[in-house]
């Protein structure tokens, strides 16, 4: 138990009065994060709003839509780790209120954009703010609170992104229905204001007294290296052919740029990312499943949307609703996630989630345009149940990894594989998607002239639109497109769910099992032990 006086005695850099209003600093940490997931949360309702032609939408292609996600993503990722730093130099709620407020500019200008590339840029001044906002609010969380609440706050602190997944989808239908696309963006001006107020008012300043130097090489290095990686993965979907030499060209030039990122991070003595860390088994692997996990789930949820909305015919909010399941199942159980690991240990709670993510995963291979909605809540929310089991043990695992100094460079690590999972899933399934698609429709597209062919292919919004266009000679298209749509659902659902199934792997080979309780101090059992 930790008394009131304890936080003194274990660690004076824990003023009592900071003590005292530790969850209320945790309330203000997560509408912090709030925004940031939200963000993505809205735009995933949406997306099939912005593909639709001007005035209701920018007309942008699935490339494009894939390019607004991932260069927010991209960006996030990419400055995570420098970001981290400057806040163990700076002061995390310095950097906190920097971030926040940036992320509040690019939200702004991205609601007015006129063109899919004024999103896609505006995304990225977001992305810039919020890579200082996420590693400084679980950095804050570990100073203050002590070692044996810390399970307890990072499983509120993950349960809040179940909070974001529910409340974006419907707050993005509701904006969908009543206003313009921009709108969706515009709401996250009020909430920084919000935030930006409390957070001066109630959240304390916390920095590493030894903070490491910034890296520009290492950052540009990664940045330039996933960036050409992406790229060439998303025009090898948009051209269906992944042989094509432009498409190995720029993959190839990014694993390059990567390897020379990893090579460059060993021989510094002030790396991004401390490649030492790595060398511990437990920390890699729950690091690997974080990066897993989010490559098969932002994948599916990219095309979970035009599945629910072009498919099925359901509104934006209604598309909301439906992901509800998903969002009440990350509130119930992350924050009592731990629990789990208490009774049956790491290895066994993460591998059991994983295969749950897994067969949910495989199970949108067998939807059809008329299969009972309610599978599909059931599906949703077992995946959120398994997401809950995954995020807050690994969390634990990772934050305690590192000394309580060094938490800004924990949380970066720890949310630059998510976010570069994300991204890469994103990529991949998106890409999948799309060439499965355009196989699976292009002999449908005969008749039309070879430009407007090319541009029905690329994904089921633009064929439908090109229906549209042409009126009732147009009806014909509609059914294979909804046909084509399906066959490439499956396939790159199958592909989410052997992602999940390796991940699955890593886990039952690399984390450790039921956690011994700590006993005089012995480091590697608190490393590892989720007790409290």
């Amino acid at each position: 138990m930790t008394t009131s006086a304890g936080p003194s005695a274990l660690d004076p850099r824990i003023p009592e009065s900071v003590h005292r209003r530790r969850w209320v600093i945790l309330g203000v940490l997560m509408l912090s994060l709030l925004i940031v997931v939200l963000d993505n949360s809205i735009l995933n309702v949406a997306i099939k709003t912005i593909s639709t032609p001007a005035p209701t939408g920018l007309g942008a292609t699935q490339s494009e839509l894939e390019w607004a996600i991932n260069a927010y993503t991209l960006v996030f990722a990419g400055l995570l780790f420098s970001a981290g730093i400057l806040g163990d130099r700076l002061g995390r709620k310095k950097v906190l209120l920097g971030g926040l407020t940036v992320f509040g500019l690019g939200s702004a200008l991205a609601a007015f954009a006129g063109s899919p590339t004024e999103l896609i840029l505006f995304r990225a001044v977001m992305g810039l703010g919020a890579a200082f906002v996420m590693p400084a609010t679980l950095a804050v969380l570990m100073n203050v609170f002590e070692r044996e609440e810390q399970p307890k706050a990072i499983g509120i602190w993950a349960g809040g992104v179940g909070l974001a997944i529910a409340i974006g989808p419907i707050t993005g239908g509701v904006l969908l229905d009543h206003f313009w696309w921009g709108s969706v963006f515009l709401i996250n001006v009020p909430i920084v204001i919000i935030a930006l107020v409390l957070m001066t008012v109630l959240v304390p300043d916390s920095r590493d007294p030894k903070p490491g130097r910034i890296d520009p090489v290492g950052v540009l290095l990664s940045v330039v290296g996933l960036v050409l990686l992406v790229y060439g993965i998303i025009k090898g979907g948009q051209l269906a052919d992944f042989t094509d030499p432009q498409v190995l060209a720029t993959m190839g030039a990014g694993l390059a740029v990567l390897v020379g990122f990893v090579l460059f991070e060993k021989r510094s003595d002030h790396p991004s990312i401390d490649v030492t860390y790595f060398r511990d088994k437990t920390f890699s692997a729950a690091m690997s499943v974080i990066a897993l996990v989010f490559f098969a789930l932002m994948g599916v949820t990219f095309f979970s949307v035009f599945y629910t909305q072009s498919v099925r015919g359901y509104s934006p909010l209604q598309t909301g609703l439906l992901m509800l399941p998903l969002a009440a199942a990350q509130l119930i159980f992350a924050p009592r996630a731990r629990l789990a690991v208490d009774r049956f240990g790491n290895r066994v709670t993460t591998t059991v989630a994983m295969l749950l993510i897994a067969a949910t995963l495989a199970a949108f291979a067998t939807f059809e345009a008329d299969t009972p909605i309610w599978i599909l809540e059931v599906v949703f929310f077992l995946m959120g149940t398994g997401m809950a089991h995954i995020m807050t043990p690994t969390s634990v695992v990772i934050m305690q990894s590192l000394p309580r100094e060094k938490a800004g460079s924990a949380s970066a690590l720890s949310n630059t594989f998510r976010q570069v999972g994300g991204a890469l899933g994103i990529a991949v399934l998106g890409s999948v998607l799309s060439a499965a698609y355009r196989s699976g429709i292009e002999d449908k597209l005969g008749a039309l002239p070879a430009g407007v062919r090319h541009t029905a292919g690329e994904s089921i919004e633009a064929t439908l639109g090109v229906a549209a266009k042409l009126g009732p000679k147009g009806d014909a298209l509609v059914g294979p497109a909804h046909d084509a749509f399906l066959h490439a659902m499956h396939v790159t659902a199958l592909c989410g769910a052997g992602v999940a199934v390796l991940g699955a792997l890593v886990v039952a080979l690399c984390l450790p099992g039921r956690p011994a309780t700590p006993q005089g101090g012995e480091e590697k059992a608190q490393l590892v032990s989720t007790d409290h």
